[in-house]
């Protein structure tokens, strides 16, 4: 027995020897294996007990709203006692101005409305339900403050969602409702488009007075964190104010939460589509001065003007309401057109003294003293003949190379006309008495007294070379003063057109 006994020991002391050499080895395969089966015990836990304790949650949500809407109705207010009065925290996000109607005078934006109130029979102890804190139920279920837009313009009355409220243990009730609003605002274009508006969205019961329900303000101004910018409209602020207002049908107050929305419209469309093809056009009608008066286009170049204007006057007027309030914009088309049609007429006018014919009357000595002279140099008229070499009064009688030719000398109108005149009372007297050698000499040089007829030509030719050069006179120091007038109304329309286009850019200042 010891033999064997002694071969079992030996045996058991090798094999633990192997166990012990090879655990050293297998520790770490261990630890792995473990490490995944407490993971996999941690997934089928959650697995197996989560829906479990979902379930749970929704048993007692339904327990829950069972006993609340037991003995609850939604058409009283939901106050303990009835002299009690009930406090509603109103909060307005502005999400988005969906349009501005000028001429209707209608503002459509797009609203989220949070109104927060305590209801009395809302309550219960989050232990007794497996601590469920808040739920979430349709607001047609519970009682809702009657708050609505005082100044709504919408067709409907209806333009809001049914969305849930959320109601937590002690009795708060949170009604989050998106809503596209149309509000009445009194739209100013005096200054458009560079004007700034504030319209008025008046938030308060309809039915309950300021002793029954109370408005507060959750906030100094609406929420302006989630706006879409407007590509019209930029937002300067959106202040909230609180109102209580004794109205003349009751004595009870009637608060009510009046925000404010301050807008400034962005200019660059309406300067870039209306204001600067406005001002070229305009910069036009000068230019009708600058035209030759030959050319016939001056009237029709300001015709043509002021029916651009027109245009423009007409597409301004469609989208402005009709008001006693003329727009800046407004203003300057009729400045400009006033100054389109008052070229125009001045542009007839100088046409018809450009165009006084031989038969007209000499220019009046104050024109020719103040216009041709002072005002010409001003304008920077000139011309070559203004002053010729031999002083004004040989630009009134000229001396022509046209002038009567006796024997191959030049001879000048005037004294063309003499010669004649002696020769022919020396042919009347038969020959006469010889005078002195001079007379003798004429008389022997021309032969003009020798024929009556030719004399009686001669002079009627020296008169109508006369009046023909006095005729011509006149319609150049006529069509020199009309001259001098376009160039002076050119300039003093373009200085107007310019203070009027900087006066009104510097309204956008």
């Amino acid at each position: 027995m010891r033999p064997t006994s002694s071969y079992l020991q030996r045996f058991i002391a090798s094999h633990s020897t192997a166990a012990l050499v090879l655990s050293a080895g297998q520790r770490r395969t261990k630890i792995r294996t473990t490490r995944k089966m407490a993971c996999g015990c941690y997934v089928v836990f959650l697995l197996l007990f989560l829906p479990a304790c979902q379930s749970a949650h929704g048993r007692y949500a339904h327990k829950l709203l069972s006993d609340l809407l037991a003995n609850y109705t939604n058409a009283l207010r939901p106050v303990a006692d009835t002299d009690h009065v009930i406090n509603v925290t109103l909060q307005v996000t502005l999400s988005q101005i969906i349009d501005m109607d000028e001429r209707n005078q209608i503002l459509t934006t797009y609203l989220w409305v949070r109104q927060v109130w305590m209801d009395a029979f809302l309550a219960w102890k989050k232990d007794d339900y497996d601590g469920l804190d808040t739920i979430r139920i349709p607001s047609s279920y519970v009682w809702r403050p009657d708050i609505v837009l005082y100044n709504s313009a919408d067709d409907e009355f209806s333009s809001s969602m049914e969305t849930n409220v959320v109601l937590r243990h002690d009795g708060q009730v949170m009604w989050d409702q998106p809503a596209i609003t149309k509000s009445s605002c009194s739209v100013d274009v005096a200054f458009f488009p560079f004007d700034v508006q504030e319209c008025h969205l008046t938030f308060g019961s309809w039915t309950h007075n300021g002793n029954q329900m109370d408005l507060f303000n959750a906030l100094d101004s609406a929420d302006l964190a989630d706006f879409i910018p407007n590509v019209e409209w930029e937002i300067l602020g959106m202040p909230a104010k609180k109102n209580v207002i004794l109205y003349g049908c009751c004595s009870d107050p009637y608060p009510d939460i009046t925000f404010t929305l301050h807008l400034k419209r962005r200019s660059s469309f309406y300067i870039f589509n209306l204001l600067l093809p406005c001002m070229m056009i305009s910069f036009l009608a000068p230019l009708g001065f600058y035209l030759p008066a030959d050319s016939g286009e001056k009237v029709s170049l300001g015709v043509t003007v002021l029916l651009a204007l027109t245009v423009f006057q007409l597409l301004v007027a469609e989208s402005m309401p009709p008001s006693e309030s003329v727009p800046l914009i407004g203003k300057y088309y009729i400045a400009t057109m006033t100054m389109v049609t008052a070229s125009t007429a001045l542009t007839i006018f100088i046409m018809n003294i450009h165009h006084c014919g031989p038969e007209g009357r000499p220019v009046p000595a104050w024109a020719e003293r103040f216009i041709l002279k002072h005002l010409a140099r001003v304008c920077f008229v000139y011309e070559a003949a203004d002053e010729p070499p031999g002083g004004p009064d040989s630009r009134k009688q000229p001396e022509s190379d046209n002038g009567a030719k006796c024997n191959g000398e030049a001879r000048g109108p005037d004294k063309g006309k003499g010669d004649a005149l002696v020769a022919l009372e020396e042919g009347a007297d038969g020959g006469g008495q010889s005078g002195d050698g001079g007379a003798q000499n004429r008389k022997e040089a021309c032969p003009c007294h020798h024929h009556p007829g030719l004399c009686r030509n001669v002079e009627y030719i020296a008169n109508a070379y006369q009046d023909q050069r006095g005729a011509q006179l006149r319609v150049g120091e006529w069509r020199k003063l009309a001259k001098v007038m376009d160039r002076f109304f050119m300039w003093l329309f373009f200085i107007m057109v310019f203070i009027m286009s900087v006066l009104i850019l510097g309204k956008a200042v």
